[in-house]
C-alpha cells in the first residue's frame, strides 16, 4: 500500500530500538531527493531524511533496480557520498540475482536490517499499478531472488509500497504485491517454511 514516505517513521522507530539498521531497498528511484514543492518529507525523500538522522548503517545500504530519468547529470552522487551501494537496473538485466544477493548477505552481516520494496522496482509490464512507473525494470523472478536471498539475515522489519490498484484494472500489481509481502513474511527470522 501507501507511498514510500511510510518507511521514514518505521525506520525512526526501529533505529530507536536497534540503532542504525542496514537496508535492502528495491526501487526504480533512490528516494534521496531533498525537497519537492517546498516539502522536505515526501515519497522521493525518505532515505535522505533517514541518512540525515543517522537511522541507517550507511555501509550496509543496498539499492537495487535503480533507473529512470533524472534532472541531475550524476543522480547517484548523494547515495555514493553516503556510502550506499547502488545497483542500477541495467546491471540486473537478463541474469539471476543470486550472485548479487550473496554479496548483499555478506555486506549485511549479522546486524539488524530492513527490507523496503517499492513495487516500481519491477518493470511496469508486470506491475503497472504504481504512480511513477519506469521502463526496463526487474522481473518477478528477480524480486523473489532478492527477497529469498535475505533469508537468514537479521531482518527487523519490511514493507512493500507504492501499489496503486486504480492504475491497474487487471489486478496483477496488487496480486504481485501481495505475493511479495508473503515472501517477505516467509524470510523473517524464526519463520519455518516447508
Amino acid at each position: 500500500g501507501g507511498d514510500h514516505t511510510i518507511t521514514y517513521p518505521i525506520l525512526q522507530a526501529l533505529a530507536a530500538k536497534h540503532g542504525p539498521v542496514g537496508l535492502v531497498h528495491v526501487d526504480a528511484h533512490t528516494d534521496t531527493g531533498d525537497t519537492a514543492l517546498g516539502q522536505s518529507i515526501y515519497h522521493g525523500s525518505p532515505f535522505r531524511r533517514c541518512a540525515e538522522e543517522g537511522l541507517l548503517d550507511r555501509g550496509r545500504v543496498v539499492q537495487i533496480g535503480i533507473r529512470g530519468s533524472s534532472y541531475d547529470p550524476d543522480p547517484h552522487q548523494y547515495c555514493r557520498e553516503q556510502g550506499f551501494r547502488v545497483v542500477p537496473a541495467e546491471e540486473c538485466w537478463m541474469k539471476s540475482l543470486e550472485p548479487l544477493m550473496r554479496e548483499v548477505r555478506a555486506q549485511m552481516g549479522e546486524g539488524p536490517m530492513y527490507i523496503s520494496f517499492d513495487i516500481d522496482g519491477l518493470d511496469p509490464a508486470f506491475a503497472p499499478g504504481t504512480g511513477t512507473p519506469e521502463i526496463a525494470g526487474l522481473t518477478p523472478a528477480q524480486a523473489l531472488e532478492i527477497i529469498r536471498g535475505c533469508k537468514g539475515l537479521n531482518i527487523v522489519g519490511c514493507d512493500l509500497v507504492e501499489v496503486a490498484p486504480m492504475y491497474d484494472v487487471s489486478g496483477n500489481t496488487a496480486l504481485l504485491g501481495a505475493n511479495l509481502l508473503f515472501e517477505m513474511l516467509c524470510v523473517l527470522p524464526g519463520v519455518k517454511t516447508l
